[in-house]
């Protein structure tokens, strides 16, 4: 039955409606999956497959009945540790923070209960979701199922893990400098960072975005009409409207692409990611698009600034923990974190600046260029046991340079799978539209994944092959 499992949720879904497939079969097949997979991939947190189980006996039984809750009735879905779900502790990644039970569901949680999704586990991040890693202080070390010595980058490290490892097609993560694109980049999904306001969150901040990590483009559009409901708590939130998500692919004839190959700073962009790359642009231009090549948006000094701020908050958070506290965070993130008690405050705020420099030079490429391609990481892979692709605290956002001024900028930014390295590791490119042109990143992913054609080497882990 584990094949049933690689089917897309709208596929799933149709079976559920049919009575073909019962969500009862799918959740066993679900749960012979992950325990055959997790002891090495370490995806998960709050796993409950009792209680998964009974809720899709529920669905089950409203199919039946032909009254199903909702479009997701019965479908698993993962959520990022970060979210938070009444009753469950949000350790956020550290073993530093007292397990509290969340007092409410957060926007997403509560959007994804009412269409009747079954919320069958968490997933893992590292400390404060400030690592493009699965490393952590409080959860198990994720690993990328593609090359399990490999890192699944971060920090929706557990969300990319499960949804290259098969546990099923829907899974949501958190991006505010590219924790969402990052991974999808070094596992082969599709991650996508809307417009900041899109899917309300909770809490929220400046650049903080939350989006769907799917094996196809299909399975992120299925997730968003639920995800981009209102909700009165994010004061940073676009005003609802409906928006066609599963809109027929691009015709790009005529579109001006910017390509961008150079990110301005941080780490250089690895020989095989640049072809990689440069031949999804190809495909582009044979389609009709005129590429352009575009000059970089981000400079040293906004990177710079940005880490020198973002040190200072997180000093913030970490300074009333008790010295027994704080010792329990991951030393990479504490080393990093500390040297925000030293900043002046002038610095910090020029840092805070930093983040209006790149709304302007990321809006200000937009008067030249339709959409932008680029590389999403500078990398092919880096070790699991790595806090960052430099692992030095000193240069922790080396690798962020080509995702993270979309973020500030508040542009919609997709990674989609472009090919594989000579090692077999997953390449992304990141797509990039103009702001609240959504849809567009995922008309023109969706011709990308056309033109590409399915991935069909998935790495899988299942019960017959475990025991081989």
């Amino acid at each position: 039955m584990s094949e049933i499992l690689d089917a897309s949720a709208r596929e799933t879904l149709t079976a559920f409606a049919t009575k073909t497939l019962s969500p009862v079969e799918y959740m066993q097949a679900l749960i012979s999956r992950i325990e055959a997979s997790e002891p090495q991939i370490g995806a998960l947190y709050a796993f409950e497959p009792e209680r998964s189980l009974d809720e899709a006996k529920a669905a089950e039984a409203r199919y039946m009945a032909g009254r199903p809750k909702g479009p997701l009735d019965g479908m698993p879905v993962t959520i990022k540790e970060l979210i938070a779900v009444k009753g469950e502790p949000v350790p956020m990644g550290t073993a530093a923070i007292d397990p509290v039970p969340a007092a409410a569901d957060a926007p997403i949680t509560a959007r994804l209960r009412e269409d009747g999704a079954i919320m069958f586990a968490k997933t893992t991040c590292p400390d404060y979701g400030m690592l493009s890693s699965g490393l952590s202080s409080f959860h198990q070390l994720a690993r990328n199922p593609w090359k399990l010595s490999e890192n699944p980058g971060g920090s929706s490290a557990g969300a990319a893990s499960a949804g290259a490892a098969g546990y099923g097609p829907l899974h949501i993560g958190t991006d505010i400098g590219g924790s969402v694109r990052l991974p999808a980049g070094w596992t082969g999904l599709f991650g996508f960072k809307p417009s900041l306001g899109r899917i309300p969150i909770d809490p929220y901040y400046t650049g903080r975005c939350a989006g769907p990590m799917t094996p196809r483009v299909e399975d992120a559009a299925l997730l968003m009409p639920t995800l981009t409901r209102p909700d009165w708590r994010d004061a940073t939130a676009l005003p609802y409207r409906p928006i066609d998500w599963e809109m027929p692919a691009a015709d790009v004839r005529g579109l001006k692409i910017g390509l961008m190959l150079d990110a301005g700073c941080g780490l250089e962009a690895e020989p095989e990611v640049v072809s990689a790359v440069q031949a999804a642009a190809a495909t582009f231009a044979e389609h009709g698009a005129e590429i352009v090549p575009l000059a970089p948006v981000l400079s040293r000094e906004m990177l710079d600034g940005l880490d020198i701020a973002w040190r200072a908050r997180f000093w913030g958070m970490m300074e009333g923990l008790s010295p027994a506290k704080r010792d329990l965070i991951l030393p990479y993130i504490l080393d990093w974190a500390e040297a925000g008690a030293s900043a002046s405050p002038v610095a910090v705020a020029q840092g805070v600046d930093q983040t209006f420099a790149m709304r302007k030079t990321t809006a200000e490429a937009f008067q030249q260029v339709d959409v932008i391609l680029s590389p999403v990481n500078p990398t092919v892979s880096y070790p699991a046991d790595w806090a960052s692709p430099t692992n030095d605290p000193a240069r922790p956002f080396e690798h962020i340079a080509f995702t993270v001024p979309w973020n500030m900028g508040e542009q919609p930014a997709c990674s989609i799978n472009c090919g594989f390295s000579a090692s077999g590791m997953p390449i992304g490119l990141q797509i990039v539209a103009p702001r609240f042109e959504d849809a567009q990143v995922f008309a023109l992913a969706r011709a990308f994944e056309l033109w590409r054609g399915p991935i069909a080497n998935w790495p899988r882990l299942d019960p017959v092959i475990a025991a081989a």
